[in-house]
């Protein structure tokens, strides 16, 4: 299986958004993990990726938009290291890996404090997704909270136009992000050399 990030066609809240900031390309080859030891938690599913030798780990919440997910990831052997990242569908295959933007960014869950930080918004070469990439300092306090709250909120700030907001579900992260982590430590420790 080679699908990565399942998607339902709806309106598209966020490409009227991107379009201001990309431009049409031409289209190119991308690479395409494996999906695998898929399960679903909720609002929220736990997969492992795989190419060749490279591993990922995903604990992601496709419900809340038909053109948008957002995905804690962990990659083996560095488990301790995870990433947030949200994809949105863009109307066309990209040319070009490439950083369009940083973007100041709000994140909340329930009512927890927000959380200032920056979003790296990038395309990847053959990929007919959008990603922002987060900036964050504590992720373990956010998964913390991620496994116990409702409601992710996000806030990208748009110069001078209004900012735009997103909303995901937490129903049922708690349970993905820790399959997430411990298929991660378990690849992790089965593929670790014997010390002698």
């Amino acid at each position: 299986m080679s699908v990565i990030y399942p998607l339902f066609k709806r309106p598209r809240p966020f490409a009227v958004v991107s379009a201001a900031l990309l431009s049409a390309a031409p289209l190119a080859n991308a690479v395409t993990f494996n999906t695998e030891s898929v399960d679903t938690h909720g609002h929220w599913q736990s997969m492992t990726l795989s190419l060749g030798d490279e591993r990922h780990f995903r604990a992601l919440e496709t419900h809340s938009y038909s053109d948008a997910t957002l995905s804690l990831n962990a990659t083996a052997g560095v488990c301790d290291l995870p990433w947030l990242e949200m994809r949105v569908t863009l109307e066309q295959q990209q040319g070009e890996s490439r950083t369009v933007n940083l973007v100041p960014t709000r994140l909340r869950i329930d009512d927890q404090p927000v959380i200032d930080t920056m979003a790296e918004f990038i395309t990847e070469r053959g990929d007919d997704g959008f990603y922002a990439h987060f900036y964050l300092s504590d992720v373990d306090a956010l998964m913390a909270d991620m496994r116990q709250g409702q409601q992710l909120f996000l806030g990208f700030n748009q110069q001078e136009r209004e900012p735009w907001y997103m909303t995901f579900s937490l129903q049922g992260a708690g349970a993905a992000i820790s399959r997430m982590i411990a298929q991660c430590e378990d690849d992790s420790e089965s593929a670790a050399p014997a010390i002698n």
